[in-house]
């Protein structure tokens, strides 16, 4: 099944590039904003005609495939993960930026087969940087092979988090008492930038050393997940144990030795798993 996975990520990389160019042109252009769960959890018509096309244009060729799609579950869809060939979509990954015209939108892309995934595809559209893995096989930025920065002192790390739409103030407590906790180590800074794949992507890359988040669903992380562990870094539960897609937590980095030091010193609130709900609002950026 090797070259049939292969030919899957050729077409996801196809799409995600026309995905990224109905993204631009639409930067242009006024949006139509509505909410999800909070004043601060934003969708637009974009998001939704951006997941219909990725869909559709797959479908015509795999019509035997699943998908799980931010938009999709957010109007009543299930976010359940089976063996079947599974794609899972982030059409517009940092809806609030592509809302402000801040230049780190994504298209994230995900293919898994019998719950492991097989590829990840992440597009930050405004910089023209194409980002991909295959089990196995490398991560790469644009064709060039990625690598972790290598970190493994907390103390000289760079980090990336994000706030996220949460607005509840004992949720805000706890998010602002693990940034102060982490400045207390202390590490050499914060970083955020509004896009979860992008932010996983930079610490593949190299040029961040950890992300963390609380929160978050499996379209915002399937695709980077994979690339940045491609590129030799590690993911786990914000509490230090084995990374579980479903469970909107994440810690990725550039060793496990900095991934640990981050869970050591962060805690999460409650969220229900992705896998638990039907028709769930996205809690995206």
């Amino acid at each position: 099944m090797a070259d049939s996975w292969q030919e899957c990520m050729e077409l996801g990389i196809s799409i995600a590039r026309n995905a990224g160019k109905v993204i631009c042109k639409a930067l242009q252009n006024e949006q139509s904003v509505m909410l999800k769960t909070s004043p601060a959890d934003l969708v637009t018509e974009t998001d939704q005609k951006v997941e219909k096309m990725i869909i559709s244009a797959i479908k015509e060729k795999f019509p035997t495939h699943s998908f799980i799609g931010e938009e999709s579950v957010a109007a009543g869809a299930a976010s359940i993960l089976t063996d079947n060939p599974t794609w899972i979509i982030d059409p517009v990954d940092g809806t609030t930026n592509f809302v402000h015209r801040f230049p780190f939108v994504a298209v994230s892309i995900a293919f898994a087969v019998n719950k492991v995934t097989e590829f990840g595809i992440v597009y930050s559209c405004k910089e023209d940087k194409m980002y991909t893995a295959r089990k196995g096989k490398g991560a790469f930025l644009n064709g060039v092979k990625l690598n972790v920065s290598g970190q493994t002192d907390i103390t000289k790390s760079l980090v990336i988090t994000e706030v996220g739409p949460e607005r509840d103030p004992k949720i805000l407590k706890t998010l602002f008492t693990n940034l102060e906790k982490l400045l207390n180590i202390p590490i050499h800074g914060f970083r955020a930038v509004g896009t979860a794949a992008t932010d996983v992507c930079f610490v593949a890359a190299g040029e961040a050393d950890a992300y963390y988040h609380i929160g978050l669903h499996c379209w915002d992380i399937a695709a980077a997940g994979i690339i940045v562990t491609e590129a030799g870094g590690v993911l786990m539960d914000t509490d230090g144990g084995p990374f579980d897609m479903m469970c909107r937590r994440i810690i990725a980095a550039s060793s496990r030795a900095v991934g640990e030091a981050v869970a050591k010193h962060i805690r999460a609130f409650p969220c229900a798993r992705d896998d638990e709900q039907i028709g769930v609002h996205a809690n995206g950026n």
